[in-house]
């Protein structure tokens, strides 16, 4: 990039796969660590020798172990998937806080860019601070490659689903899910310690006794509070959003399906 603000030819970094069409700009404008991509380097063509299998290294452990001589005669052969998976073990790595920061600025990007761009409380502070994204970011980050798949993976966290799969509903809708969920509202309505565990108990406690199948109530209650049927635990979801916009987003799926 400094050569080329110089007067130097460069190579043009973005590259348009002819087969799956993905633009490829550059590591950093895609999203990668740079100790992922030193790690990824470092074993094209070497290996630590002693049969060793490891492949994750820190930068330090590679100035320790890295030895010419056993770097292969024959030529390296270079895997975007694999470097892709580099960079999914290092945000593995990271803690919670430090993801959350670094989603931050692409959280506020995106809900610029939303077509409804409410949080799911009035005061968009709340629900935005480093702490909640934490806890969004601990469910979600063992799907993620790149920081900025916590929007695709939980975007329903911050804001309320307003469309809802179709296959989904097909699936998880039948003639008696409405009054039953009308029965789950009631229920949350009265717990007043919400938090997972105590959420997850009452319910399915309510869903044994009553003799029906948890596919009957937990997959239209991921419907409501999600709006298809992937994420995390649902009573995770719950738990994490709140009891009040809980109740809001099941009571908004009675009204649209």
């Amino acid at each position: 990039r400094d050569g080329d603000k110089m007067g130097f030819p460069v190579f043009p970094l973005q590259w348009t796969d002819p087969v799956t069409r993905d633009v490829s700009r550059g590591y950093r404008e895609d999203g990668y660590f740079p100790e992922a991509v030193v790690n990824m380097l470092a074993l094209l063509g070497w290996n630590e020798g002693a049969g060793s299998e490891k492949e994750i290294y820190t930068l330090q452990e590679l100035i320790q172990v890295f030895d010419l001589e056993h770097v292969s005669k024959s030529g390296a052969k270079f895997n975007p998937d694999k470097t892709k998976w580099f960079n999914q073990q290092y945000l593995q790595l990271k803690s919670d806080a430090e993801l959350a920061s670094l989603f931050l600025p692409v959280l506020a990007n995106e809900m610029k860019l939303s077509s409804d761009n409410k949080l799911i409380s009035s005061a968009q502070a709340p629900r935005a601070d480093l702490d909640f994204v934490a806890k969004v970011v601990g469910l979600i980050k063992e799907r993620a490659t790149f920081v900025s798949d916590f929007w695709d993976l939980g975007c329903y966290f911050f804001i309320a689903p307003t469309d809802y799969d179709e296959k989904a509903v097909k699936k998880a809708f039948k003639e008696d899910t409405g009054d039953l969920l009308k029965e789950v509202i009631a229920i949350i309505e009265n717990i007043d310690d919400f938090r997972y565990e105590k959420v997850s108990e009452i319910v399915k406690s309510w869903i044994t006794a009553k003799e029906i199948g948890f596919g009957k109530i937990m997959m239209p209650l991921r419907l409501s509070l999600v709006g298809s049927l992937q994420g995390p635990d649902v009573f995770e979801i719950a738990a994490l959003i709140g009891k009040n916009e809980t109740i809001k987003r099941i009571e908004r799926v009675l009204t649209v399906l």
